[in-house]
């Protein structure tokens, strides 16, 4: 059985929760897996970095609260993140980046995906930046190493739209995607419907966990914005930069709208869509819609998500599920891992697929 040491980029939910799989679930994914999988650096913005190239014990990490933890004065620890040099130096297989995104130029991320492929590392990440904004660069960097460059995360948490669309759709051909791409924003348009208002229902979603301290890129448009683009790139072979996406929030709307809209059958969504045209062009747009009750994204209410692909023989497919959670992102970047061991284990060249030791 082969083994895959793993190098964690941020020590915040997603990545915590992916350790907590390893930790709680580890010796049941490798014999169902055929590989198993071991931590040799981690870093942190608040924690620091933490290298043991034998191996780090996750479980007593995951025991101390987030806020409190702290790698300096562990063996192999130090309080500075040091993200490039454990990204460069450090010999893992596999870069599991899950650091914030920056809309504008995909920063940190995009850097942190670019030290990995240079230096011979597969990546996976769920960060939209870099796949939106850099992505048909990094894929050719990326095939020009031999490396694998996964980021399935990026678009709807763990519901696994974009290998859907790889995988499942052969012989079809996709026109069009349309989608509610934003859990938080959706649950806000919910509760204008049942007349919050709008700051006491951006409150509750980030009572809720749902939306970040700083809302703006959930509420305008902006989150929605980059995986459209990354849809639209990936499942429609465009080439689109973020200025070709119109991009509207729902900062605009009021309650009495939302109300109106739903005594008239109609209901209110933040709607990212790509179409492709006759003569090859996408064009791409988020913008919030007022759907009757048969579009196929008019019921998905609260946090879900959901993409529906205008397909030549099979009209409209909808694939719908969390489109957030801690969990759920985790179980993203496992299916990344899983599609590297399939694409890479069977090739002599790799990189670095550790054999475990015999019993």
């Amino acid at each position: 059985m082969g083994r895959y040491d793993l190098a964690l980029i941020g020590f915040g939910g997603v990545n915590r929760a992916l350790a907590e799989l390893m930790v709680h679930n580890g010796d049941r994914l490798a014999k169902e897996l055929g590989f198993s999988l071991r931590v040799v650096a981690i870093t942190d913005l608040r924690a620091g970095s933490l290298v043991d190239t034998d191996g780090i014990d996750l479980a007593p990490l995951l025991a101390a609260e987030p806020g409190e933890l702290s790698f300096a004065d562990l063996a192999g620890g130090s309080a500075e993140p040091r993200n490039e040099w454990v990204i460069r130096e450090v010999p893992a297989d596999i870069v599991v980046e899950a650091t914030f995104t920056n809309p504008t130029d995909g920063e940190p991320a995009l850097s942190h995906v670019r030290w990995a492929l240079e230096s011979g590392k597969h990546v996976c990440t769920t960060n939209k930046g870099p796949v939106a904004l850099a992505g048909r660069a990094l894929k050719r960097l990326a095939a020009a190493r031999g490396l694998s460059f996964e980021y399935e995360g990026s678009v709807l948490s763990g519901t696994p739209v974009l290998r859907t669309a790889e995988r499942m759709f052969g012989g079809l051909e996709i026109t069009g995607v349309q989608g509610i791409m934003n859990g938080t924003s959706n649950y806000i348009l919910g509760r204008l419907e049942e007349g919050v208002d709008l700051a006491a229902a951006i409150a509750e979603a980030q009572d809720q966990g749902y939306a970040e301290a700083d809302p703006t890129a959930d509420v305008e448009g902006y989150d929605v914005q980059l995986k459209v683009m990354i849809l639209a790139n990936e499942v429609l072979g465009a080439d689109l930069r973020r200025e070709d996406v119109f991009c509207e929030g729902i900062s605009a709307i009021t309650p009495h709208e939302v109300r109106n809209a739903a005594s008239k059958g109609l209901r209110w969504k933040l709607v990212g869509s790509a179409t492709r045209h006759e003569d090859g062009s996408v064009e791409a747009r988020v913008a919030p819609l007022a759907l009757p009750a048969h579009h196929p994204l008019a019921g998905i209410s609260g946090p879900a998500n959901a993409v529906a692909f205008h397909t030549d023989l099979l009209g409209t497919v909808t694939v719908s599920g969390p489109g957030a959670g801690r969990v759920e992102t985790a179980y993203a970047l496992l299916s990344d891992l899983i599609a590297i061991h399939q694409r890479h284990a069977d090739d002599d060249a790799r990189p670095a697929l550790q054999e475990t030791h015999r019993v």
